[in-house]
């Protein structure tokens, strides 16, 4: 494995929790997403590629107040995207090993940090097949989206970890550059265009990803990774 530069990467880590973020990540909502900014965008006359190129990975409002004409409602606009998004769960699926994953977690060691609203996350993460861990930073818990680091600092603090003993697989530049400023070892997941950040280590999936979960002498879990 090797990271944007082409240098070689270290096959293993050990972290106390890991954080994830959901579409594009554990879930595949690629379908769905491309077909509720493609109305977006068909309605005022948008590139639709460049929507998609930038939006990825942040909250929708922002996306809507970049791209909206200039006196919209982004509130009302924001509002009727996200009712659309949630009405659409066709073709939606886990990642390869996500689930399998997930279940070898310890709960108190694995988070949510999603750019959706918690309504839209349950939806999504339920039509994949994946059940929301119990701590989940979504988009109306924090005042700040991606790529600010505001939601998985805030995911540290409430599993109790300092951010430089967690993980944070992400696939989108925005959600990346969110986890490296918390000061988190972070690893994309996917097709991610472009170079990485030096450090980033990339997987295409979960389905090879080796994890072993152990306690240390406090009985605090240990969570050793092989990419």
């Amino acid at each position: 494995m090797t990271s944007g530069t082409g240098t070689a990467l270290p096959p293993a880590f050990t972290v106390r929790a890991v954080l994830f973020d959901m579409d594009g990540t554990l879930v595949d909502s690629t379908a769905v997403v491309e077909q509720v900014w493609g109305e977006f965008a068909a309605r005022y006359g948008l590139d639709l590629a460049e929507i998609l190129r930038t939006s990825h990975g942040v909250q929708a409002a922002d996306t809507v107040r970049r791209f909206a004409p200039a006196g919209a409602d982004v509130v009302a606009l924001t509002a009727e995207l996200g009712a659309m998004e949630r009405a659409r769960t066709a073709g939606i699926v886990a990642l390869p090993g996500a689930a399998g994953l997930l279940r070898l977690l310890p709960a108190d060691a694995v988070a949510l940090v999603t750019s959706a609203d918690r309504l839209l996350a349950d939806i999504r993460m339920a039509a994949a097949g994946l059940d929301v861990p119990a701590t989940a930073v979504t988009a109306d818990l924090v005042g700040r989206g991606k790529p600010h680091p505001e939601g998985y600092l805030r995911a540290a603090e409430l599993l109790g970890v300092d951010p430089a003993d967690a993980v944070v697989f992400e696939d989108a530049p925005a959600g990346i550059a969110a986890g490296l400023a918390a000061g988190m070892r972070t690893v994309a997941v996917g097709p991610n265009p472009g170079e990485l950040p030096d450090g980033v280590l990339r997987i295409a999936d979960y389905s090879a990803v080796g994890c072993e979960v152990g306690v240390d002498g406090a009985g605090r879990s240990i969570i050793s990774f092989r990419l």
